[in-house]
């Protein structure tokens, strides 16, 4: 069912993004949630087991694809620019195939350190808005080449390149704002938050962060342009990729494979 919403909400989306009067976004929104507590049920099932928490790698990329399609969702409604949306929904339907397709496991207990899991949701949720962030980037870049190129001309239903960018910018505050928390309660939560062989994500999702914080001040100071935005973003995005799910890439699903 999380499956089949998705590519509704993906196909109705996708076939009227250039549209002059668009796709219907209530349609697509009633769709999505459908699909979205679909993908909700098969999460907890995958996720809460008899003898903990299943965090493995394809659970946890699901979960935090779900934040995002989730926040999209939301947003719908009111949200100028759509052209992201048909990628987070493709994204949501192999989060969702994957449940099965790689089922590794990797048990937590956060029933016992609470703490813990607050500083994982912060964690969670900064990288959910980050990507988010990131596939703005991608548009905005797209838009402003175009438009340099003189190959898109001003119509009312694409999306102006300063809304695109003003967007950008309140995903990056909001993340960044997120991402501050969980280095935080990383920092007084966790007894090896540097060590245990985990000190390489901190250290990467401290670079992340320390990239977002100097592209927010120059944007606040001076401006930043569209191409040094767009490399800022998509910088801290795969820096937090990196920290999140580089070491697990190789342990998961290589070493186990």
């Amino acid at each position: 069912m999380a499956i089949l919403g998705y590519v509704i909400a993906f196909s109705l989306l996708a076939s009227r993004l250039v549209h002059p009067e668009g796709p219907n976004r209530r349609l697509v929104t009633l769709v999505a949630g459908i699909a979205l507590l679909a993908h909700a049920i098969a999460l907890l099932d995958a996720i809460i087991l008899n003898n903990g928490q299943n965090f493995s790698l394809t659970n946890t990329l699901s979960l935090l694809i779900w934040f995002i399609a989730l926040s999209i969702t939301v947003m719908l409604p009111r949200l100028k620019v759509l052209v992201a949306a048909p990628t987070v929904y493709a994204s949501a339907i192999l989060a969702v195939a994957g449940l099965w397709l790689l089922p590794p496991q990797y048990i937590t207990h956060f029933e016992a350190e609470p703490a813990a899991l607050l500083h994982v949701i912060m964690a969670m949720l900064a990288y959910a808005v980050m990507m988010l962030a990131a596939l703005y980037a991608l548009q905005l870049a797209a838009i402003d080449r175009r438009l340099k190129d003189r190959q898109l001309m001003l119509s009312s239903h694409l999306p102006p390149l300063m809304t695109v960018e003003k967007q950008l910018y309140h995903f990056i505050w909001v993340g960044f704002v997120l991402l501050t928390l969980g280095l935080v309660t990383g920092w007084v939560f966790l007894d090896h938050f540097l060590g245990d062989g985990k000190g390489h994500k901190a250290i990467l999702s401290m670079v992340a962060w320390l990239v977002y914080a100097a592209m927010l001040l120059q944007h606040h100071t001076r401006g930043v342009r569209i191409r040094t935005a767009v490399a800022y973003s998509l910088t801290g995005a795969g820096l937090l990729t990196l920290a999140y799910f580089g070491s697990r890439v190789v342990k998961e699903l290589i070493l186990n494979s």
